[in-house]
């Protein structure tokens, strides 16, 4: 079931039951959804999972938009010096605020705040919160290792030795008692940026590790439910990673062989997040203006990312209808989304591009983090974080054009495409359709959602370069 997760399928939802949710009529929606479901036994296994999920994911977006205007008023009082309410409705007009109005309520999204102060960045010097040193040591560390990087000879180097803890806790009683439930826990891929890992240890002890190589590589664990506990998962485990950096010659960038499994598989389309859509093939050819070489080509799209689009936490991925064409519409996106329509725009024009993911493992602020690779004849794949570079060329200029190629030792990778099976195979719709760095969980009544499950990952780096 699900074996490519693409739930938003070429079957199409009615359009009288999406004009309704696109009101924020939800209610009535899943109601219409139900019933096509319930009394059309002809429908095909296809539109039946696709109708399953379009109330899945309306439930989901429920989720997300958690808090009433005097939630939202009580909290932005305790965060902006001086607030006044008059100001938040002004803020809502400057696209500011994140809402959406369901079954006739205007409700506000969890991170509404955070999105706030990055969106209206006029606002920072008002927040009553200071920013905290822990982050900008992290950063100034960083800024520090990218000039070293940057120095020396090309390729892979600096390599560092990381341990990392990573723990998933089911909530009490949420499965019943003597249920099996079933926990696939992110694991390090072995390539290049990684090229070692090593399992410590795992709780309960018995487990299954997929290949080395596996796309989205996860270790898979069981365990019953007690009553009146909380289920936990563990695993522990020590990799190395290194920093990539070299210099690029334009001049001697050559065309691509067509013909190739590279060219083929990494310019093509992969719904519904990369997607060659009308609007975004007129961006991409914009962007490009006539470029013929594929490396410069890649640089003016990472270019157009960094002066167009704004940073903002997300939405769960999977109650996107196409992240890609979202973020060139809207002009904001998290990492993972400026990733995604680096991806795309890239296929478009014919470079070939694909996903990397997992952590950004500083010791000082690990945090999950998306970004990309794109190939270039004869250098091969390199390295693009359209967010980090977005971000540090706002801060340090050209010292952000890093990410442009290069990449530093601060990461934990499990995953090189997206949306892709786990093994074994996840019976039930996954949380996380697109990406896997969290974690999945499932028993036999279906799958577990984040507000079932905790999940923590600590890392001690264990060896430096």
């Amino acid at each position: 079931m699900h074996d490519n997760l693409l739930y938003f399928m070429t079957s199409r939802i009615p359009r009288h039951i999406t004009r309704l949710y696109r009101r924020g009529e939800f209610s009535k929606a899943i109601v219409l959804l139900r019933r096509l479901l319930a009394s059309n036994g002809r429908l095909n296994d296809e539109y039946k999972t696709r109708i399953l999920y379009e109330i899945e994911r309306l439930k989901r977006i429920r989720l997300d938009f958690r808090y009433t205007r005097s939630d939202a008023l009580k909290m932005l009082s305790e965060e902006i010096r001086d607030f006044k309410p008059s100001e938040f409705d002004e803020w809502m007009r400057r696209g500011c605020i994140d809402y959406r109005v369901i079954d006739g309520e205007i409700l506000f999204f969890e991170r509404f705040i955070d999105n706030l102060f990055k969106l209206c960045p006029d606002l920072r010097e008002r927040r009553v919160k200071p920013e905290d040193a822990r982050r900008r040591e992290a950063r100034e560390k960083l800024f520090k290792h990218i000039e070293a990087v940057s120095t020396g000879s090309n390729g892979y180097k600096m390599p560092v030795r990381n341990r990392i803890k990573m723990t998933i806790k089911v909530k009490p009683n949420v499965v019943p008692e003597g249920e099996v439930i079933r926990c696939w826990i992110p694991f390090p891929r072995i390539c290049p940026l990684q090229p070692e890992v090593k399992l410590l240890s795992t709780d309960p002890a018995s487990y299954i590790l997929a290949p080395e190589d596996h796309l989205q590589r996860t270790i898979y664990m069981e365990r019953e439910s007690r009553s009146g506990e909380p289920t936990t998962f563990t695993v522990e485990y020590e990799y190395t990673v290194r920093a990539f950096y070299r210099r690029i010659n334009p001049d001697e960038v050559e065309e691509y062989d067509e013909g190739s499994e590279v060219y083929r598989r990494y310019t093509a389309e992969k719904p519904p997040h990369i997607s060659f859509t009308g609007r975004l093939e007129e961006l991409a050819w914009k962007i490009v203006d006539g470029e013929r070489n594929p490396y410069l080509k890649a640089l003016k799209i990472m270019k157009w990312i960094i002066g167009n689009v704004r940073y903002a936490f997300a939405f769960e991925y999977s109650t996107y209808e196409n992240i890609s064409e979202y973020v060139a519409e809207h002009k904001r996106g998290d990492c993972g989304m400026q990733a995604l329509l680096f991806i795309t725009l890239c296929r478009i024009v014919g470079v070939p591009a694909r996903w990397q993911s997992g952590w950004y493992a500083h010791p000082d602020r690990p945090s999950l983090h998306d970004w990309a690779q794109f190939y270039i004849e004869p250098y091969g794949w390199l390295y693009a974080d359209p967010s980090f570079a977005n971000s540090i060329t706002k801060e340090r200029g050209k010292l952000g054009l890093f990410y442009f190629g290069n990449i530093d030792h601060y990461r934990l990778v499990f995953n090189n495409d997206i949306s892709i099976q786990f093994h074994p195979e996840k019976k039930f719709f996954r949380s996380e359709p697109v990406d896997s760095q969290r974690g999945e969980l499932e028993w036999r009544g279906g799958n577990l959602y984040y507000d079932k499950w905790e999940y923590k990952l600590e890392l001690v780096r264990v060896k430096n370069g």
